[in-house]
């Protein structure tokens, strides 16, 4: 069935915006993490405590599991968003900037948009594909420089495989939002942790506990709000919104990125990235808040203000 496009409640904005503020620091936790934890390793290690807080929760609340093809959908999901996005982009992390990575996964709106159109969860539209280039127009403006963007071939090639593995996530998630948002995630990332430490042994890397303040600061945010926090209301906007609207938080994420490397690494914030911080606002707005619908099987044909939810 195709879904339509409608503006969020307010509840759905609230948590909107809490997802661009928690993902958009997960960038520089993940940067620090992997200043003294192996990448994968890293990676296993959040999800495997995440996982753990998620499965108490679910005993505690007497959660039903999923079954049947909602059980084989979750298990994708977390394959997909643990496993598989989390290898790539602690990988890349380790060869380009916090920055740079939020930077190219900006392109996860456009990429999900395409996925959803091409298994008809969701009409494309010319509106959504334009506020998608206008807010990337305002991402470039405000990262690249006179002297570009310089970026490591194989982490830019990872950074992007990430964002079509991302957006196909957003597919998965949006087919499971009927889950309660504990229950997928606590089969999601009891699935994806595990092949996260299995792929750390197969290439040979170091296990070690966190000794350095602020690695242990990193993971403990990581594992509360960048994992546990962050998942859980993404699954809350995906239950409400449409998945490519949903994506479009990974547009403004690196504007947190940015705001908070100016704050905690003293980053000069300039005019050219205050430009680029109001245009990708523009492009969001117009791609995703901004909207009308029109009706399935409508008989007129006219554009209907879009009912919120």
């Amino acid at each position: 069935m195709i879904e339509t496009t409608r503006p969020p409640g307010s509840f759905t904005l609230a948590a909107f915006v809490g997802v661009v503020l928690l993902g958009g620091g997960n960038f520089l936790a993940v940067r620090v993490s992997n200043g003294e934890l192996a990448p994968f390793w890293g990676a296993g290690v959040r999800f495997s405590l995440a996982a753990v807080v998620f499965v108490v929760i679910a005993a505690s609340l007497r959660l039903r599991l999923p079954r049947g093809r909602k059980l084989v959908l979750t298990a994708l999901y977390g394959f997909f968003v643990v496993t598989l996005t989390y290898a790539l982009m602690y990988w890349a992390l380790v060869r380009v900037t916090a920055g740079t990575s939020a930077v190219v996964l900006a392109m996860v709106p456009l990429i999900t948009s395409l996925l959803a159109a091409s298994q008809r969860l969701e009409r494309l539209s010319a509106r959504t594909l334009l506020g998608a280039m206008i807010a990337l127009a305002g991402i470039a403006w405000m990262t690249v420089g006179p002297n570009g963007l310089v970026i490591p071939l194989d982490g830019l090639i990872a950074i992007m495989a990430a964002s079509v593995v991302i957006g196909q996530s957003v597919i998965f998630g949006k087919h499971v939002s009927s889950n309660h948002p504990v229950v997928t995630n606590a089969v999601g990332m009891a699935i994806g942790a595990p092949l996260l430490l299995v792929l750390s042994a197969i290439v040979g890397e170091p296990w070690s506990i966190p000794g350095q303040t602020e690695t242990v600061l990193a993971i403990t945010y990581l594992v509360l709000l960048g994992s546990v926090s962050l998942f859980v209301l993404t699954l809350l906007v995906m239950r409400r919104w449409t998945a490519s609207a949903t994506s479009y938080a990974f547009v403004l994420f690196p504007v947190v990125t940015m705001l908070a490397e100016a704050w905690i690494l003293d980053e000069p914030l300039t005019a050219r990235g205050v430009l680029g911080a109001i245009t990708v606002m523009a492009g969001v707005w117009f791609g995703a808040f901004g909207q009308t619908h029109r009706e399935p099987g409508s008989s007129t044909g006219a554009l209907a203000p879009a009912r919120a939810r």
